[in-house]
């Protein structure tokens, strides 16, 4: 298993996105592609980002309450910790405090907490079973 990664400052106004919708929209255009083919995987191998796993966390230091386009769409599930300190400012310290912070949350994926308790109720079932 890989250790953590990062990725700072990787894009910025949506540039990445533009060009995965223009990558299908050219494929479509050439015939090389159906449109109802495209699937969100599929945008997402289109991403300048593709090989790099979705994010889990997002620290956003100068307190701003904004992601600058920073990742859009891989950010979609990442759980986001806004800090105050600018970014020559944070250091070790303040990453093992974010790193803390993360570690107390309950990573739901877009479910809710009744929902993720009866989805890991389900699967404990399943590998009792089998």
């Amino acid at each position: 298993m890989a250790g953590p990664q990062r990725a700072l400052a990787f894009e910025r106004r949506g540039e990445e996105i533009v060009a995965a919708a223009r990558s299908l929209a050219e494929e479509v255009e050439t015939g090389k592609l159906r449109a109802a083919d495209i699937t969100a995987e599929k945008f997402a191998k289109s991403l300048w980002s593709r090989d790099i796993p979705d994010p889990d966390l997002l620290i956003r230091t100068s307190g701003e309450m904004r992601v600058s386009n920073f990742l859009l769409y891989q950010i979609a599930y990442a759980e986001i910790i806004v800090r105050d300190e600018f970014w020559p400012d944070f250091n070790e310290e303040r990453l093992r405090e974010c790193l803390a912070d993360y570690s107390r949350r309950e990573r739901r994926f877009g479910l809710t907490s009744e929902q993720l308790a009866k989805d890991r109720s389900q699967t404990r079932e399943c590998r009792e079973t089998t």
